[in-house]
């Protein structure tokens, strides 16, 4: 999952970053609250963890404005530095779904936010068969099938067309597609990408003739549409 984080100490942010990364999930660190909320224009993310207290804009505030730009059923944890009620009751009334108190537990913050990503997204979160449509994702295996039928397609393909599926209908900036797929690979070269594209495309049949179309979103990256309105069962 790919989870915003949102703390003017660096530090703590860091750590955040250090606990969500080492659970599988891709961070990115925020130190301005205005700076997260030009990015999240772009790119989405599947969660949002705060520092009530500690951005250039008020708490409420930074999370009416995130909300108006998250997917509906993100989820949003805070963290404050008072056991008091006020803050916590503050950061609930606003949106949020849960909420940590300063000092931070590394144990803690990733079983809150594992539980909250699990609530959220039921579907993704350990199952080992997705199924969107006609395809089926075996996580996993690694196996990919299209109407029962088994595709020839490589762990970098699989985990593309995965990424495709699970942010359908949602513009993916090349920059994040690079980080979900290739990770560590900094060196990708452009032309690398639009190649495992292409193959995606091709091996998948994502094609109008067949309800579906994974187009170039001009000078961004890539969107895969369903035709016709019918949502998949991932």
């Amino acid at each position: 999952m790919r989870i915003a984080v949102l703390d003017s100490d660096h530090s703590q942010a860091a750590l955040i970053c250090q606990v969500l990364t080492a659970a599988g999930h891709a961070c990115h660190e925020f130190q301005s609250a205005r700076e997260m909320l030009g990015q999240l224009r772009k790119d989405s993310c599947d969660m949002l963890i705060l520092d009530w207290q500690g951005s250039d804009l008020d708490g409420a505030e930074v999370l009416r404005r995130a909300r108006e730009k998250l997917a509906p059923k993100a989820p949003v944890l805070f963290m404050t530095n008072s056991s008091g009620e006020d803050d916590i009751v503050a950061g609930i009334r606003a949106g949020a779904d849960d909420y940590l108190v300063k000092p931070l537990r590394r144990s803690e913050l990733a079983l809150r936010a594992q539980a909250l990503l699990r609530m959220a997204y039921p579907t993704q979160s350990g199952a080992e068969q997705l199924q969107f449509g006609n395809y089926i994702f075996e996580t996993r295996a690694g196996r990919l099938l299209m109407d029962g039928e088994l595709l020839d397609v490589t762990h970098k393909e699989f985990a593309l067309a995965l990424l495709f599926f699970r942010n359908l209908g949602r513009p993916l900036s090349r920059a994040y597609i690079h980080e979900a797929v290739w990770q560590r690979d900094t060196a990708l070269p452009s032309r690398t990408m639009d190649t495992h594209v292409s193959r995606v495309r091709n091996k998948l049949q994502l094609k109008p003739e067949h309800g579906y179309r994974l187009v170039p979103v001009y000078s961004y990256g890539y969107r895969l549409e369903k035709l016709g309105g019918q949502e998949p069962n991932g």
